[in-house]
């Protein structure tokens, strides 16, 4: 059994159910706003699945695949999973079991300007892995900010048939585009609605509840120089030592698009100093 899940429906372009500043800065980091919207997800999931929840004593949840950084649904599905647990405490029912989707990414390219047909054809390309013994025979949760073709949902759906995994599950996301005549790309429009240059950028990091997500990390090593340079300047040096473990955790410096800025930012690691005049200090200036 599949179910499909979401907490606002877009309908409307010029009509937001949501606040788009707020999305916009919950994509690029900032986690106060990944709870906020957990909250709001978890109230109208279980008022409308509550029993769903209680007839089950195996549920697992899993966030959008990714390999080492996490996607910004990975925050929404960690404070998702805090206040189901307390509902399954109340309850006396046993907590939330963990998995996740690895994912190898291919490409650079800004996902959400794409159609379904070239969304599904980009990750397709992909690799994944999901351990089917942990997760087989369970209600499943599928956890994700929001849904706009379904083509991740397609993928995921794909890689439950080619891993034979068997069991009951959900997809659950905060936003979903139920008009089709709005194009896919509204999905940028809603990405960097907030996020549109180094300063809100910089405010963002500089956020006391900001925390790198996938986004992050590939925007600014995709950064022009002169951007690249003028944020090294608005941002603490301990920010990018985080940055560069990050990306190298995630192959990120055996991509072509990445590797000017990570080679520039572990060089300056290394010296502790930057050119430019910038300096890594605990509070850049």
């Amino acid at each position: 059994m599949n179910i499909t899940y979401s907490q606002h429906k877009i309908t409307n372009k010029n009509d937001c159910p949501f606040s788009e500043a707020e999305y916009s800065k919950f994509k690029f980091g900032v986690n106060s706003y990944a709870e906020k919207f957990a909250e709001e997800l978890f109230e109208g999931f279980i008022t409308t699945h509550k029993e769903l929840i209680l007839s089950h004593d195996e549920i697992v949840i899993l966030p959008s695949p990714y390999l080492s950084i996490p996607t910004a649904s990975n925050y929404l599905c960690y404070y998702f999973k805090l206040r189901m647990n307390k509902f399954l405490f109340d309850y006396g029912k046993k907590a939330l079991a963990e998995s996740k989707i690895y994912r190898n990414q291919t490409y650079t390219t800004d996902y959400g300007n794409l159609s379904y047909d070239d969304r599904v054809k980009l990750i397709s390309n992909d690799t994944y892995y999901i351990d089917r013994n942990y997760i087989s025979g369970k209600l499943c949760l599928f956890i994700d900010d929001i849904k706009i073709t379904g083509s991740h949902e397609h993928i995921i759906t794909k890689i439950l048939d080619q891993y034979e995994v068997k069991g009951e599950f959900a997809f659950l996301y905060f936003a979903e585009l139920k008009n089709r005549n709005i194009h896919p790309n509204i999905e940028n429009y809603y990405n960097y609605f907030y996020v549109k240059d180094i300063e809100s950028l910089s405010s963002v990091i500089n956020s006391a509840t900001f925390t790198f997500n996938t986004r992050v990390v590939k925007y600014i090593l995709k950064l022009e120089e002169n951007d690249f340079f003028r944020l090294l300047g608005k941002i603490p040096g301990s920010i990018m030592q985080k940055l560069f473990d990050l990306a190298v955790s995630n192959n990120y410096h055996t991509i072509d698009e990445y590797k000017s800025n990570l080679n520039y930012i572990n060089n300056s690691l290394t010296n502790k100093k930057l050119n430019y005049g910038y300096q890594f200090t605990e509070r850049a200036t």
